[in-house]
């Protein structure tokens, strides 16, 4: 029985999966694996967005593997596999603090999808049996803080807030104090939408960072970035400069709904390092899964 994720996935990575399609039709290509087949295996690898330094390492792979060979199924196994293999990770489950409220600082550019990625998260947490509190620390966007309210609402979860333009530090102040007195189990700290390449607003992230860090022990546990699969290789550029200033912890992807891009998942996980710990495959409050690299990668050649 296919798997929930599954079925979500090959929806919504249509775009992406018409390319992994035609890679797997290469194995039905006469002759050996030589320089041509290996060219247009780079070839369809970089038009999948997986990136340059993941393309190289999987080319390579297949190289010193089957180079002058004949073509058949197993050269597809074997990409599949390296792959999944690329996107394995040990740190796919969120880093719960189990002495205290766990805190989850929630990062990522306007239109990313963030305000409605939390939600998401609250909901699936809530539904969990976590208590779980959100914190509406994005005080400059107009629209920002009544979008979390009404979400809250619905969830049927706690809201830390302040009026549009207040200090977001002293929004999540209140609200760490907030959440150690009421025994909370869960924080979910929104927090500006802000271009990587503005500096002084990253800056503002680091000190939110401080400030969290000051009132509840090792916290936050977890920073996530949250990134919109529809832009390709410019999320690769977005994580790159998030994961300098506030140490990323994992990846939300969301969007996978629409024409995604969704190889770039392999770019990122492969340059940075950094698990996606979740990803968003449509609208409603329970569109969003746990990862699960071997679900995706199916997915995307089925």
């Amino acid at each position: 029985m296919l798997s929930y994720l599954y079925r979500k996935l090959q929806d919504g990575l249509a775009k992406t999966r018409s390319v992994f399609a035609g890679l797997a039709q290469m194995v039905g290509l006469k002759g050996k694996v030589d320089e041509q087949f290996m060219a247009e295996l780079e070839k369809r690898l970089y038009t999948a967005d997986v990136g340059t330094t993941a393309t190289a390492a999987i080319c390579q792979r297949v190289r010193d593997a089957f180079f002058d060979k004949e073509i058949n199924g197993d050269v597809m196994t074997f990409v599949k596999l390296e792959l999944k293999k690329l996107l394995a990770t040990e740190k796919a489950d969120i880093n719960f603090n189990h002495g205290g409220p766990t805190v989850i600082m929630v990062a990522g550019v306007n239109g990313s999808g963030k305000t409605t990625s939390i939600a998401k998260l609250a909901a699936r947490l809530k539904r969990e049996g976590k208590k779980v509190m959100v914190v509406a620390g994005d005080t400059f966007r107009a629209a920002a803080v009544e979008q979390l309210t009404i979400w809250s609402e619905r969830i049927g979860c706690d809201i830390v807030k302040s009026a549009q333009g207040s200090d977001a530090a002293a929004v999540v102040h209140d609200a760490c104090q907030k959440a150690k007195a009421r025994d909370f189990d869960v924080v979910i700290v929104d927090t500006a939408g802000r271009l990587h390449t503005q500096t002084h607003l990253m800056k503002e992230l680091e000190k939110l960072h401080r400030i969290i860090s000051k009132h509840i022990q090792a916290a936050p546990h977890e920073v996530l970035l949250v990134l919109d699969a529809t832009t390709g290789q410019n999320a690769l550029l977005q994580a790159e400069h998030f994961k300098k200033s506030v140490r990323c912890t994992g990846i939300i992807l969301s969007k996978l709904d629409g024409t995604a891009k969704g190889g770039a998942v392999f770019a990122i996980k492969q340059k940075l390092n950094l698990p996606v710990k979740f990803v968003g495959v449509g609208e409603k409050l329970d569109d969003m899964e746990p990862f699960d690299p071997d679900s995706y990668v199916d997915a995307l050649f089925e």
